[in-house]
């Protein structure tokens, strides 16, 4: 069953999933940010049929997430790349992995945790704050329509 476009859904939040919202393209994603540029290498990582990952990264590609680029070796390869719209995508993927370390894995269980490169420490927590650095919870939010 095909879905249904939420292109020009007026929520934001319907909209960004009708251009990441499926599991490949965020686990393309994942390997992106990790450092995979190859189709060879998402195939490897992802165990995924050559069609569907030809698909997502065209999606990926034509969305402006990511962008082909000739391969850094000089071969005749291409290499996906995020582009500045797919790296502005960076807190979103740092949110699911933050909530599946809280809520999908029982205490104790072993799984890859983000780290600072610079400092070689786990990543802070994010946190959502108001202009004058206040910590938001979702009771101190409300979503406004703007017009035009």
């Amino acid at each position: 069953m095909k879905r249904a476009s939420l292109e020009h859904d007026p929520c934001p939040v319907a909209r960004a999933l009708d251009a990441i919202g499926d599991w490949w393209s965020l686990l393309i994603l994942r390997d992106a940010f990790d450092g995979l540029r190859r189709f060879g290498q998402f195939e490897d990582s992802l165990g995924v049929a050559k069609n569907i990952l030809t698909v997502r990264l065209r999606k990926l590609v034509a969305d402006g997430i990511l962008e082909t680029v000739p391969a850094s070796d000089g071969s005749r390869h291409q290499e996906y790349t995020l582009t500045e719209k797919g790296t502005a995508l960076f807190h979103v993927m740092v949110g699911l992995r933050q909530w599946g370390e809280d809520y999908l894995y029982p205490k104790n269980e072993p799984h890859s945790v983000l780290i600072d490169r610079k400092k070689n420490q786990l990543v802070r927590r994010l946190e959502l704050r108001s202009r004058d650095g206040r910590r938001l919870r979702p009771s101190d939010t409300v979503v406004k329509k703007t017009v035009g």
